[in-house]
């Protein structure tokens, strides 16, 4: 990805069935699982956009959980684990990555996305999550195969051509059925309250939170290395530096703006750790747009309010566009 051109175009390039930010990039349709869902899913979204067969994103991806996307249009490309990768009507597993993962979409683009909670991938017997940092993993080649047949079964299923409100419904009994099939454990509770703590404070003392939560420091080191993939330092400051991104892409809420700066020591800090993430400094982050990064940031901040009970449940977001 350019570090100063995403080649999306100016506002009228993409029409979003679901209206667009301040800064022109299309949002999404997300909400909260039903539920029965709610141990091992953490939000559904659905985004629609329509543009010119020649009209190309250049952006990337950085998510904190693993997304299941059915992929119903557009044409992507991604900078993988292991190199380039080229996905078009298929439902693929995306592992969670360690810094932006560069993607392309070519054209028009429909899909759905199911975030995983952290501890789910295990629960539902699926590749151990550090095997899956960075990657894109056709669904089939997990267990899709045994389940609902191949992707384009799986897409049929959707009905693409019907409502985005469908695609979630279906969405979820698809989910459902999973966690029959594998007889899913709902995560451990220790785990779940660190992933409340790193939307909270991910500043936090992992010593103290073990104290806090009476288990041993290591064993909870080893709980969260499973669950998330990653160590707990890395774990942390990638919520950080994901919090940031968000407010600077215009999908936060602006009254924490100040408190979420002041997690970092000072300026330098700041570039220096989302340097890391982004290949960009905030200020040049701030002067792009980023359309597709900006619909999962978003999707992951309505979820970190709803969890903070900053908002109520399916309550209006702050930061959303006024008609």
């Amino acid at each position: 990805m350019a570090d100063d051109d995403n080649r999306c175009g100016d506002e009228t390039a993409m029409r979003s069935r679901f209206g667009m930010t301040k800064a022109g990039g299309p949002l999404s349709l997300n909400r909260a699982p039903c539920d029965e869902l709610a141990p091992w899913v953490a939000r559904l979204f659905v985004v629609d956009v329509e543009a010119s067969d020649d009209h190309l994103i250049d952006c990337g991806l950085c998510a904190d959980t693993p997304i299941l996307r059915v992929l119903f249009r557009g044409k992507w490309t991604a900078q993988t684990r292991y190199g380039t990768g080229r996905y078009e009507r298929a439902a693929a597993f995306f592992g969670p990555q360690s810094r932006i993962m560069p993607v392309q979409i070519r054209g028009g683009f429909a899909t759905i996305g199911v975030a995983l909670k952290p501890g789910a991938v295990a629960a539902f017997h699926g590749p151990k999550l550090s095997d899956t940092m960075d990657r894109i993993i056709y669904f089939d080649d997990i267990y899709g195969d045994q389940l609902w047949g191949n992707s384009n079964q799986l897409i049929e299923w959707f009905d693409p051509a019907g409502p985005p409100e469908r695609w979630l419904r279906v969405a979820e009994k698809l989910l459902i059925q999973l966690v029959e099939f594998t007889r899913a454990k709902k995560p451990d509770p220790i785990v779940e309250a660190f992933d409340k703590a790193c939307f909270a404070n991910p500043n936090l003392m992992l010593g103290d939170f073990a104290r806090d939560h009476a288990i041993e420091r290591r064993r909870l080191e080893r709980m969260i290395k499973k669950a998330y993939g990653q160590t707990p330092k890395q774990v942390l400051r990638r919520a950080r530096a994901l919090d940031i991104a968000a407010h600077l892409a215009g999908v936060a809420d602006e009254a924490e703006a100040e408190d979420i700066a002041l997690r970092y020591y000072d300026q330098s800090h700041m570039i220096r750790e989302f340097s890391a993430f982004f290949n960009n400094t905030p200020k040049r982050f701030a002067a792009n747009k980023h359309p597709l990064l900006a619909i999962a940031l978003e999707a992951r901040q309505a979820r970190r309010m709803e969890v903070l009970g900053r908002i109520d449940p399916g309550g209006d977001l702050p930061w959303r566009k006024l008609a």
